[in-house]
């Protein structure tokens, strides 16, 4: 079969590398559960799925059209921590998952479409430890164990937190801040009657900061580090000082649609936002905003044609954009484009995206358009 025109494609080789590397860094016995929401980080979650299958203990996921799609490639344990409305709570149930219980209202809901199904229900409870998002606050747990106490058809079988800011700070005052309000609800759940509970508060970032860390997990949930990507260049660099990196899973690629030779003066794309000021190798991507490449990477994105670093001239079309391909020599239609990932000895990574449009490396690769295909080598 013919390699489609652009496609993702997926290094089953680094997601090996990647989870051993974790599972060497947490302490013995700790299960994994892989974040695999926002269609696996844009890396395409049956794919990802398949490929986590033999690393993980659980899957994570936020909604109940993730289960369902997961359902079509796993029947590994599943965590939903997002939201699911009530009226989709008995088809969740049946799907089979692990409810994130962040509010009363919806624990009652869980009850209530739990018995409809004449099922009991797992659930673990999640604490709002100084993080001010989802989740009960210390003083919102007395009304939860009274509600728990005669709901037949939830078990409450652990409790979980997040770190607010971990990644990218050497002060970690306020994390422990939230590990003592974290370790205080742990308190209360004992008191409560509850004793055995699953924990987790750390997903990558934690893992990597307290390594080995003081007991709050038994679960650690892996995101961005399992695809290969730091949460932070602080930690990469830090990480980097011992010899330790991680395998990005990712590479995005296309092919060369057009070339055309611009006159001193032509100007590229929407707004003239660019003006040739010599002859220039002009080169059409098949690439746009539609498919995740944005529009901010307009006069300033990379990408790599023939080993050569070739920029983004004029502005980032819906479907296209154009590079200066002078500096890629003998540069032909179909020829292989690298928006991501190695070619050579080149390299544009998922941070260096995010750098150059603003934003963090985690939604540089989960906005890339799901219709895409995924290939794994």
């Amino acid at each position: 079969m013919d390699t489609p025109l652009s496609y993702v494609e997926l290094s089953e080789a680094a997601v090996a590398h990647n989870m051993a590397f974790f599972r060497g860094v947490a302490k013995a016995g700790t299960r994994f559960a892989v974040a695999v929401k926002g269609n696996a980080y844009g890396h395409g979650l049956r794919e990802m799925v398949s490929l986590f299958e033999s690393h993980a203990d659980f899957f994570l996921v936020n909604s109940i059209e993730e289960l369902r799609t997961l359902r079509g490639v796993s029947k590994k344990p599943t965590f939903v921590f997002g939201y699911v409305a009530p009226g989709f709570l008995p088809e969740a149930i049946g799907l089979g998952c692990i409810f994130g219980v962040f509010s009363l209202t919806q624990f009652l809901a869980i009850e209530a479409a739990a018995q409809s199904r004449g099922v009991v229900q797992d659930v673990h409870i999640a604490a709002d430890a100084m993080l001010g998002r989802e989740g009960f606050l210390e003083g919102e747990l007395a009304a939860l164990f009274a509600a728990a106490k005669s709901a037949a058809h939830v078990r409450i079988t652990g409790m979980y937190a997040h770190f607010a800011n971990i990644e990218d700070t050497s002060d970690f005052s306020h994390a422990q801040k939230q590990i003592d309000a974290y370790a205080r609800m742990q308190k209360a759940f004992v008191e409560a009657g509850y004793s055995n509970l699953e924990t987790h508060i750390s997903a990558t970032s934690g893992l990597l900061v307290y390594e080995k860390d003081q007991g709050f997990n038994s679960i650690i949930r892996i995101g961005i580090g399992a695809y290969g990507l730091w949460p932070s260049e602080t930690l990469r660099r830090q990480y980097a000082k011992r010899d330790i990196e991680l395998k990005p899973v990712l590479s995005w690629k296309t092919r060369v649609a057009e070339v055309k030779m611009l006159a001193p003066g032509s100007t590229v794309g929407y707004g003239l936002t660019y003006k040739a000021q010599k002859e220039t190798v002009a080169a059409l991507i098949p690439q746009g905003y539609a498919d995740g490449y944005v529009r901010a990477l307009s006069n300033c994105g990379m990408v790599l044609i023939g080993g050569r670093r070739c920029p983004v001239i004029g502005r980032v079309s819906m479907n296209m954009f154009v590079v200066d391909a002078t500096n890629a020599p003998e540069v032909a239609e179909g020829d292989e484009v690298v928006l991501i990932g190695e070619q050579g000895d080149k390299s544009i990574s998922a941070q260096e995206i995010a750098e150059r449009s603003d934003t963090i490396n985690y939604e540089a690769t989960t906005r890339i358009s799901a219709l895409l295909p995924r290939i794994v080598r």
